[in-house]
């Protein structure tokens, strides 16, 4: 389904919302602007010949090497992958959608990045957000009820993030 076509389409419609792609990979991908996600996922949902009507998951990758001789290594800049697999069922066709994010918002460290909910294009999007947010820690603004879903309301930190340090402690508990 992800083939240049397609990608071509995409970037005539929505131009530079439409970030890169990658069609080597083993599921093909898009990647859209923080700011044209919400554009873009109505329209694969809402057009007829794309028709991505089910969202599949959406989780959080994050590109943090904490351990500094690997991190003088690698070739990219730490951040956060927001991955979004939807399915059209009628096509019988799958993609994957991805968004670019800072690890934190303005490169303040533990000042949460933000991106738009999709909550309004597939409902599925309701716990996976919620998930998203409290272990990777991604703010997905518009969002009706973001709130934790694994961990504890006070919890400190996500525990998916590779800086992450898990407490010794919580409300009198040791840990480990």
């Amino acid at each position: 389904m992800i083939d240049e076509a397609f990608i071509e389409t995409l970037k005539n419609r929505f131009g530079g919302k439409i970030s890169g792609a990658n069609l080597e990979n083993v599921d093909p991908w898009i990647e859209v602007t923080s700011a044209g996600l919400v554009e873009v996922c109505r329209y694969l949902k809402q057009e007829p010949t794309i028709a991505f009507d089910y969202l599949n998951s959406i989780c959080v990758v994050d590109y943090c090497e904490t351990d500094p001789k690997k991190a003088a290594k690698v070739k990219w800049q730490p951040h956060l992958e927001v991955v979004y697999h939807v399915s059209s069922i009628r096509h019988k066709t799958t993609g994957v959608i991805k968004v670019m994010l800072p690890r934190w918002k303005e490169d303040v460290e533990g000042q949460i990045p933000e991106l738009p909910s999709v909550t309004d294009v597939w409902r599925a999007a309701d716990w996976h957000e919620r998930e998203a947010y409290d272990l990777s820690g991604v703010l997905f603004v518009g969002h009706q009820n973001l709130r934790r879903i694994l961990c504890p309301e006070d919890w400190v930190g996500h525990p998916l993030r590779k800086d992450y340090e898990m407490p010794l402690e919580y409300h009198g508990i040791r840990g480990r």
